[in-house]
Formats: structure tokens, sequence, C-alpha cells
């Protein structure tokens, strides 16, 4: 997720001495640990109100009606996958998982996300087809839950189980997006401290991460890795340049494949090109330093045991796709989810 947003060998110009992951996630796990047990208790608690049947009565042709448009539009354009997919991380980063990212305005406006967050076009669709067979019943959150996974799978990937019965939010948080949301320049301690007080463990973090696999970045996100890093395969670097030039400015919505070798397939090529240092984004290549160190062995592990990738993938978005949902009567269903009723 461009910074699902989503680690060096020598980068000169970034933090001298950086903490190995697994001493990162003790210590995290240690200072932090009050607040990650307290954020958990909440999340469990709300969702052990979601369900997989929660439309079966109330819209009982909701979720093949999603699946069925996802797939049509991802097998209309690959790189809309990735989009969808990106587009729950972001939402559920930020308030959790309440469809606040789909408010005109507010989040779309931060950092992150302006400019490059996609698919709003495609949750109206399917919002659109949704509220033909049941008015106001089915949330936009669950629908973006069930998109990110509707898209992993048309792209070849895992499926996974998707709780429903997410409510709709009122609110948005542009400050929030600003600060939650991993930077494409975050290294081991940026995404240990982004992802850690959410529950996600470092082996969550290099599977998510692997939703690299698919989709593009832009050369404003990668500029300074292709032209200043170390830890970059030089034919790799040279290669990006030709389309991302090296003043500021310059090409900066130009985009390259997050993985080069299968960019519309998600698989774990992605992990391979860490091991040959063709981790397009700093915050990838951060997990993969040559060495012998946590993240290094979980890359490695995944590079060459897709089965064990797919696992870990799957079992971290169940974590993502609970992130603080609203239930009950809490927030809403919104007709457009664009905007609050």
């Amino acid at each position: 997720m461009q910074g699902i947003a989503l680690h060096p060998a020598q980068v000169s110009h970034h933090k001298a001495s950086v903490t190995s992951p697994a001493r990162v996630a003790f210590t995290m796990a240690s200072s932090s640990s009050l607040s990650a047990v307290l954020l958990l208790c909440l999340a469990a608690a709300a969702s052990a109100q979601l369900s997989t049947t929660f439309y079966d009565t109330s819209c009982p042709k909701a979720v093949k009606t999603i699946k069925d448009a996802v797939t049509a539009a991802v097998n209309k354009e690959k790189r809309m996958g990735a989009s969808l997919l990106r587009l729950h991380f972001h939402d559920c980063f930020v308030q959790g998982c309440d469809a606040s990212v789909l408010l005109s305005g507010q989040e779309q406006n931060a950092f992150p996300n302006i400019g490059s967050l996609r698919g709003f076009d495609v949750i109206d669709n399917i919002k659109a087809q949704v509220e033909a067979l049941c008015k106001q019943t089915v949330s936009c959150a669950d629908i973006v839950a069930l998109a990110a996974r509707d898209s992993v799978v048309a792209l070849g990937g895992p499926t996974w189980t998707v709780g429903l019965g997410r409510r709709d939010s009122t609110t948005a948080n542009e400050a929030l997006a600003n600060s939650a949301l991993p930077a494409p320049s975050s290294d081991i301690v940026d995404l240990t401290n982004s992802f850690g007080p959410k529950g996600f463990t470092l082996t969550d973090i290099v599977a998510l991460s692997g939703a690299h696999t698919i989709g593009q970045a832009q050369c404003q996100n990668f500029r300074d890795r292709i032209y200043n890093e170390t830890n970059i395969n030089s034919g790799f670097a040279t290669s990006l340049k030709a389309n991302c030039p090296q003043p500021a400015g310059s090409g900066d919505s130009n985009l390259a494949p997050l993985d080069a070798t299968t960019p519309s397939s998600f698989d774990n090529k992605y992990y391979t090109g860490l091991k040959s240092q063709k981790g397009l984004l700093h915050s990838d290549q951060v997990l993969y330093a040559g060495g012998s160190g946590s993240a290094d062995n979980i890359v490695s592990n995944f590079a060459s045991n897709p089965a064990a990738f797919t696992s870990a993938f799957a079992s971290a978005m169940v974590k993502m796709a609970n992130l603080s949902p609203l239930t009950g009567t809490q927030g809403q269903v919104r007709l457009t989810c664009s905007k609050v009723n």
C-alpha cells in the first residue's frame, strides 16, 4: 500500500544506528503494552459483533454483487485491485474501518492520500448496485472491506474471512491521516511505531508490506531512493531514472510498478525482489538488509515459501479489517459514501 504504506542495508542519510527489528518489536511491546492491550480489547469487543452472515437475511445478494463488481473492475484495469486494497488500509488506519476515507475532502486531502488514492468511483458504483437491491442496509465500510479481499482474489491471491456489520462514521480526520499512515520513507522503527500499537507483529508488518506485490508508486515517492541510496541494485535504479528525473517537481506523478517482476499478480515475487535489492520504496527495502535479522528471516521465508506468505497476509488482513469498527447503533449506514446522511 504505497507508503500499505506499507529497509536499509546501509543508507547514510537515514538514522545512523537502527535498532534490530526484534529489539524494536520488543521495545514497542514493552513501552506500549498497556495501550496496545486496551486497543486490542476494544477492537475485539467490536469485532465480536461482526458476522459473516450479517446480510444473509437483510440483503442476501450483497456479498456476491460486490464480488462480481470488483472482479469486473479489476479485469478492466489490473491496477484497480491494488488501489482498492490500499483504500481499505488507508481507511482502517485512521479511526478504524469506518469508511471515513470516503467522505469528500478531509482525509482525502491528507498528504498520504491526495493525488494518489483511487477507486472511489468503483466503490460508488458498487454502492449504487447494492442500494438498488437493499435500501440503506449495506455500509460503505463493509463494501470497502469486501472489495479489498475480492481484489486480492481477482489477482490470484488468497482469500480470508471478512466479518460484516460495520457502520459508517459521520466524521473524518485529516490530521490523523497525516500522522497515522506510514510514509514511503519509513524505516523499520517508523513502521513498528505505526503498526505495533495497533496489535501488528513484525511478521504482520512484513506480510502486509507484501501488498506491494501489486500496484504502482509515483516517482516523488521513490526518487530519493534511486538517486541517493546505496542498498539498491544499480541496474534497477538506472532503469527507473529514465522515467523519474532527479529534479524535484519533474515527473513527480510518473509511475513505476512496486513489483517489477509480476506487477499484476498477487504472488511472493515482491520478496525475491527485496533479496535482490529491488525494493522500489525505502520502506520496502528496509525489510531486508541482507543479514540475519528478524525481518530478513521473514522476508527469506516468504520469498521461498509462497504458502507461508499468503497465510500470513490473510491473517494480517483479518486483523486489519477488525480495527475499531463501528457497530450496533454507532455511526450510520450512508446512502452515499462520499457524504453523511
